[in-house]
């Protein structure tokens, strides 16, 4: 089934996200999509902040899977592979991007995108900022933009390509399930057996990175056994 998306403008918006959720709660359709060139109320996972100045791309999808609300963490993993195969094709030939669980995307071990999952009664809102020209710096974290990388890009370039990714990965997904999505995923991940650490519910957890588990939790050998993660944060650690 190839996807067809409707993209709202706003030149400046609180939130695309809550714009998304306004239009799906009033029966907007499938592909529906709030791209703003500016954000004042931008917001990432666990209620941050997300920096939204003008010249980045922020974009919400709306989707109508039909898919049970249990395969909502699936569509995370399949936005990552999106962003990612949209940063790879802005940067030069020799630049990839790096997946991190839960659906962080890098580039040389710095930050360059965001996402954000919401489920909106029978809908799902999925939020997507990507740096294109500017990136925080009071964070915890590394950060970079599509231009820090030698990349040369239009904010609506960048989101066609995004979409048409998407609307590819979404057609994969829908056929096939979520088994293509995960193994194109870990490809662009850390290698099993590499040292990470899990904060989970608060509780750091080092250990080797065995892999995700057929529903997308991340799998973590440690001397006490295998833990299941399903909610948190990954470092790696070094040495």
């Amino acid at each position: 089934m190839s996807e067809g998306f409707t993209v709202w403008h706003h030149d400046k918006i609180g939130s695309t996200n809550d714009e998304a959720r306004r239009l799906a709660q009033e029966g907007a359709p499938h592909g529906t999509v709030v791209h703003a060139d500016e954000q004042t109320a931008g917001r990432g996972r666990m209620a941050h902040k997300w920096f939204s100045p003008a010249g980045n791309l922020y974009i919400s999808i709306l989707l109508r899977t039909g898919e049970p609300a249990n395969r909502t963490a699936e569509l995370s993993f399949l936005a990552a592979l999106a962003v990612a195969d949209t940063v790879e094709a802005l940067l030069p030939r020799q630049t990839r991007a790096m997946l991190k669980w839960p659906n962080d995307v890098l580039v040389s071990g710095a930050k360059i995108a965001g996402i954000l999952l919401e489920q909106v009664d029978d809908a799902v809102i999925m939020g997507i900022g990507l740096n294109v020209l500017e990136a925080p710096s009071n964070v915890a974290y590394k950060t970079t933009t599509i231009v820090a990388n030698g990349g040369i890009a239009s904010v609506d370039g960048a989101r066609d390509i995004l979409l048409g990714r998407l609307g590819s990965h979404l057609a994969v997904w829908r056929i096939d399930g979520f088994a293509p999505i995960r193994e194109q995923w870990l490809g662009r991940s850390y290698p099993i057996g590499a040292a990470i650490r899990a904060n989970a519910g608060g509780q750091p957890v080092a250990g080797h990175f065995a892999g995700l588990d057929a529903d997308g939790a991340l799998l973590l050998d440690t001397p006490q056994g295998r833990h299941r993660i399903v909610a948190g944060d990954v470092v790696p650690i070094a040495g």
